[in-house]
């Protein structure tokens, strides 16, 4: 019975204990305690848990860091290879938009052959307008045959071996092109210059030249087919003392940025030459 009454003293004891610090803990009572006892754990823990975290670092972040370093290295290198691809393949999409156009060309004037060429290089003379072609008399072409791309004419072969052929532009100071003005129909020269500008010479004065008038081949010559787009007219110079006038003529072709022309392989140039009268000195 003793030992009853003891265990039961006890658990009773105990049950008030517990009751009476819950009771303070719901009144606020055990706040002060709280923060004496239990603040200086978490600020404990938190020294620790700190220095942990730095010898960590410290331990492990050298190799992070090299890690991270040869990581860049290949992604910069991945980038670089992109950046290579893309620029290739706006090359192709480029060549491929300038291709398409030729054909479309090549089929609006179905009377003619054609040879595309591939521009190799150019002439380095400052004086003179040339370009080289990679085709040459393996694949057919002769002297003098015309040159043209999408947008309108470029000139005519001046030379030509078994696998190249020079063409001589229009802006080169020795061209001289016989064209017409589409709006009179009336004939006019187109020259060539140093500078590489054009030039419309032999205009009489009786015809109104306005700036957007559009230049074709006239077929006179027997140099070029007639009706080949070559430019239009930005400027006209007229003086009421000269026996002519003279315009400034702005090329539908883009010649530092020709890649790709073609070559009429049907047309066969006349030289007139001998028929046209020497005048008497």
């Amino acid at each position: 019975m003793n030992l009853l009454s003891r265990r039961f003293l006890r658990a009773a004891t105990l049950a008030l204990v517990v009751i009476g610090l819950v009771g303070l803990a719901l009144g606020g009572y055990l706040g002060p305690l709280y923060r004496y006892t239990i603040n200086p754990l978490v600020g404990v823990q938190s020294w620790l848990s700190s220095r942990y975290m730095a010898f960590y670092d410290f331990l492990t972040v050298p190799r992070d860091v090299a890690s991270l370093r040869e990581r860049n290295v290949e992604l910069e290198s991945e980038v670089s290879r992109l950046q290579a691809q893309v620029v290739e393949l706006q090359q192709q999409i480029s060549e491929l938009q300038v291709l398409s156009a030729l054909v479309e060309f090549a089929r609006t004037r179905p009377e003619n052959r054609y040879i595309a060429a591939a521009v190799i290089g150019r002439d380095p003379s400052p004086f003179l307008h040339y370009i080289i072609i990679d085709h040459g008399s393996d694949s057919g072409l002769k002297h003098g045959m015309p040159v043209v791309t999408q947008q309108g004419l470029v000139g005519r072969i001046d030379a030509v071996t078994s696998g190249a052929a020079r063409v001589q532009l229009i802006t080169d100071p020795g061209s001289a092109v016989n064209v017409r003005l589409q709006t009179s129909q009336r004939e006019s020269i187109l020259q060539g210059s140093i500078t590489g500008d054009l030039s419309l010479e032999m205009i009489p004065q009786d015809i109104t030249l306005q700036q957007g008038e559009v230049i074709l081949t006239s077929g006179l010559g027997g140099s070029y087919p007639a009706n080949l787009f070559v430019g239009q007219v930005v400027g006209v110079r007229r003086r009421e003392s000269d026996l002519f006038q003279t315009a400034s003529v702005q090329s539908v072709v883009d010649f530092s940025s020709l890649k790709v022309v073609l070559v009429i392989t049907n047309f066969k140039p006349v030289d007139i030459a001998p028929l046209v009268p020497t005048p008497i000195p």
